[in-house]
């Protein structure tokens, strides 16, 4: 297991080999601003709750969801501006902004990869924390030589990984066992359209 530090000086890589590329950067969105943002899209409307069956149950998922198209011209405020500043600091386009909203220490997303029929080849899943600081685990799907990595995800930060990484690795971020305030992760990516995938957007 490799424990990154809370606190880094400019990009980290943290994988550059043939089973992809991952890069960590810190207050790339400045933290009295990443704050408003944060403010802002908690007391937003958008959220909802997912149900899912598991274990013969239908249960809440544990975090709360919502899901935009990068064109909707009802994009609710910031998410308009945090796309120009994700597209400007990865040279990246992308058309889907997905977010999670981990309420308290109890919310949790188990460890899985984006699908990559969803995902347009060439083209990276990028993850802008904001709100208190939670941990994810990356872990590499070859059992025979196991490899985690433990990333603190600060409020402003930017993670960026390749689409190749979600063939080798899964990642997650676990439930805690200290009280911790909310945090929103927004997603966004670069979808195939519509008509080539048989999956809704997550």
């Amino acid at each position: 297991m490799t424990q990154f530090p809370l606190f880094a000086q400019g990009p980290l890589v943290l994988l550059d080999d043939a089973s992809g590329r991952i890069v960590y950067e810190e207050n790339v969105i400045e933290p009295q601003e990443a704050a408003r943002w944060h403010e802002a899209l908690l007391t937003s409307p958008i959220w909802r709750q997912q149900r899912r069956v598991m274990y013969e149950r239908e249960l809440d998922v544990p975090r709360l969801t919502s899901h935009f198209s990068a064109d909707d011209p009802g994009l609710p405020w910031p998410l308009g501006l945090a796309l120009e500043r994700v597209r400007a600091a990865t040279g990246v386009t992308f058309n889907s902004i997905g977010l999670n909203l981990y309420r308290n220490e109890h919310d949790s997303v188990a460890m899985h990869n984006d699908r990559l029929g969803d995902l347009q080849e060439g083209h990276p899943i990028a993850l802008l924390s904001l709100g208190a600081t939670r941990r994810m685990h990356i872990r590499n799907k070859k059992h025979a030589a196991p490899r985690r990595l433990d990333l603190d995800l600060t409020a402003g930060s930017l993670l960026v990984m390749s689409r190749d990484t979600q063939l080798h690795y899964d990642h997650g971020i676990p439930k805690q066992a200290h009280p911790v305030e909310p945090r929103i992760s927004v997603a966004f990516r670069m979808r195939k359209p519509a008509e080539t995938t048989q999956h809704r957007p997550r």
